[in-house]
């Protein structure tokens, strides 16, 4: 079986996470897509606003409907900083015989030779890195054992401080957040100003 793995702060979950998600799970053919929002992003530590409760109410709200993907809250119940090789140690604990994809965009690929015991982590999974369409592949990194995958993607330039910011100022976060994201996020006053 092929799974594939998009981890991500989703503070909030936006249809650039989504569409990552979609190209990478088709054009891979992946069995399987696992949404795997971190506790707290080890080079953004300031990128979370929202509780774990919130983020992952508002992942489910958005994906619920959608059988191809699933979430995983290990992260979240672990705690402290998110390190993908905590990660990839416990899903191949969980999946011994299956091929496991750890899914980043283009730009972290001259970022990885950084990431924390990057050694044994390219032994445990596979990455897939998206790219936009005809755009050339960024230095790849010279890590022994390192399995890379391709996926030209349709992405998005959508940050999610961005549309936290939006929130702030009482824009619209249609077209750029799922519905049923939206409703929680207006439901629960998520990123407005404390008054």
């Amino acid at each position: 079986m092929k799974i594939g793995f998009l981890g991500g702060s989703f503070d909030p979950v936006h249809f650039g996470h989504l569409m990552a998600a979609q190209d990478a799970y088709e054009q891979h053919r992946l069995d399987r897509l696992v949404l795997v929002p971190a506790a707290q992003a080890p080079l953004k530590p300031n990128d979370v606003q929202s509780t774990i409760a919130d983020r992952l109410a508002m992942l489910r709200a958005a994906v619920e409907w959608d059988r191809r993907f699933e979430i995983s809250d290990f992260e979240l119940r672990r705690g402290g900083v998110s390190y993908t090789i905590d990660s990839a140690r416990h899903f191949r604990a969980l999946y011994p015989k299956d091929d496991l994809y750890w899914i980043i965009g283009g730009d972290q690929l001259p970022k990885l030779h950084l990431w924390k015991d990057i050694p044994e982590l390219v032994q445990l999974v596979e990455f897939i890195f998206l790219e936009r369409p005809a755009f050339p592949v960024r230095a790849s990194p010279e890590i022994p054992g390192l399995r890379l995958h391709r996926c030209d993607g349709h992405l998005l330039a959508i940050s999610s401080t961005e549309l936290r910011e939006r929130t702030r100022r009482g824009l619209s976060l249609d077209y750029f957040v799922p519905h049923k994201a939206i409703v929680y996020i207006k439901e629960k006053g998520l990123y407005r100003q404390p008054t």
